[in-house]
């Protein structure tokens, strides 16, 4: 019964679970038992290939070595786990595991090399590093580049589409709705950049990080050497000066750029939900969709509003790794062990995040008539660009006129206009100022979004 999503405690197994799907392959325990195997086989045949210690393997064998990670399927990591209730050790019950495996056929006599001169975090940190690379690449930056995709297209399509621009929530000068799109693609495609080029580390160091058993077993090899490229075969950077725990410093600088990335997306959601709440933004109806349980007409942003609370979760945790983690005590203490067990949370709940963002922005569009509507009802957004015009041509108190005919007060077309034709001045000065409207005082905005977009 326990095993239905409806009995799940947390929602990214049972409300969210499909959205998280993705995930699984990755920052689940099983994940993690498999990705733990994968360390140890490479480690059992980077000592075969790269030193005396361990006897050269026939092709046979190491076809045999990795196909027990090609074929690793539930019942394996069940019985990973019944090693683990049995010793009480994680990784101690991988080792057992591949020590079955390789009983009874030719390399049983490799079996003492199982996880030689290691210490657990050798193992474990190696595969949680590869877990969050693979993460990434193969699920997050996929998925915010959909993200980014969307937002690029809104921007794109209305780059020259005049809006009302509030500051302190208050009417200001015109932008246009593309150009506050593209102001979030940058951001995002400079935090995007920062995720795609981090460098996951990683530690294969020895019980204090001095490579202790390892030296003493057999002082020829070169084990810093070994350690640098067996690390670098895996895609990960070697970490050479750590405790019995790699320092998690390098792990906190990729959340902390996961991080950053939300807390820009929150930023958007929360202008999306303003715009929409204002009537900037309409969203597209469903005909079989529910607003409220009491008033018909309710057509709620909660796409967006998902996106925030997922995003809150996520960045709470986030901002827990970098408070946490940083701290171990002396050589080791296990309070970070199971920490770095809710990294699958975090992701999980950035990635429903994402994933409401992009229903969301399928279901936006702009309402034209209001923009509209809202830009000529405030002809006072127009006074930056006619003061700073009265300036250029000399008039020492065109601010102070300005604010007395705009502050606090929403000024229309016909009082623009008749305030420029009260001025004194030139007919070419008049002429220059009644150029301005809120329609066509967008500054550079349309050529500054087609730069962010590459265009």
């Amino acid at each position: 019964m326990f095993s239905d999503p409806l009995f799940a405690i947390s929602p990214l197994d049972g409300r969210y679970a499909q959205a998280v799907d993705s995930l699984r392959e990755f920052m689940s325990e099983y994940a993690l038992f498999r990705d733990r195997i994968g360390v140890e086989i490479a480690y059992l045949r980077a000592l075969s290939q790269n030193t005396s210690i361990v006897r050269r393997f026939t092709e046979a064998e190491d076809q045999f070595l990795l196909t027990i990670l090609e074929l690793f399927a539930t019942n394996d990591a069940k019985r990973v786990q019944e090693l683990e209730m049995e010793t009480r050790h994680d990784v101690k019950a991988v080792e057992y595991y591949l020590r079955e495996k390789l009983q009874g056929n030719s390399l049983q006599d490799v079996i003492p090399f199982l996880h030689f001169g290691l210490t657990s975090e050798d193992i474990n940190q190696t595969a949680i590093a590869f877990s969050l690379l693979e993460s990434r690449d193969e699920v997050l930056l996929p998925k915010l580049d959909e993200v980014l995709g969307r937002i690029k297209n809104f921007a794109k399509q209305y780059a020259a589409l005049p809006m009302l621009a509030k500051t302190h929530g208050q009417p200001a000068v015109p932008t246009t709705l593309g150009k506050e799109f593209a102001n979030f693609y940058v951001r995002l495609l400079e935090q995007r950049a920062r995720l795609a080029q981090h460098k996951f580390s990683a530690k294969l160091t020895g019980a204090v990080g001095n490579f202790n058993a390892l030296a003493a077993a057999n002082a020829n090899v070169d084990w810093i050497q070994f350690s640098t490229r067996f690390l670098q075969s895996l895609g990960l950077e070697p970490a050479l000066y750590n405790t019995q725990l790699m320092p998690y410093d390098n792990w906190i600088e990729y959340f902390d750029a996961l991080r950053l990335t939300n807390s820009i997306l929150l930023d958007f959601a929360q202008d999306i939900w303003r715009y929409i709440s204002d009537d900037v933004l309409k969203q597209k109806t469903n005909a079989s969709e529910v607003g409220s349980s009491t008033m018909p007409q309710k057509v709620n942003p909660i796409d967006f509003e998902n996106a925030e609370g997922n995003i809150g979760i996520a960045n709470a945790l986030l901002e827990f790794y970098a408070r946490k983690l940083p701290v171990s005590r002396l050589q080791r203490d296990l309070s970070d062990s199971t920490v770095r067990r809710t990294f699958g949370v975090a992701l999980g709940h950035t990635l429903v995040a994402w994933q409401n963002l992009l229903r969301g922005l399928d279901k936006i569009e702009p309402n034209l008539e209001h923009i509209n509507q809202e830009l000529e009802a405030h002809w006072e957004i127009v006074s930056e660009g006619a003061q700073t015009i009265l300036r250029a041509a000399g008039v020492s108190d065109a601010y102070e006129q300005l604010k007395t005919l705009t502050r606090g007060k929403a000024l229309t077309r016909e009082g623009y206009e008749q305030w420029v034709y009260s001025l004194n001045g030139n007919t070419q000065l008049k002429t220059k100022l009644l150029e301005l409207s809120p329609q066509k005082y967008i500054g550079l905005a349309e050529q500054l979004t087609r730069n962010a977009l590459g265009e």
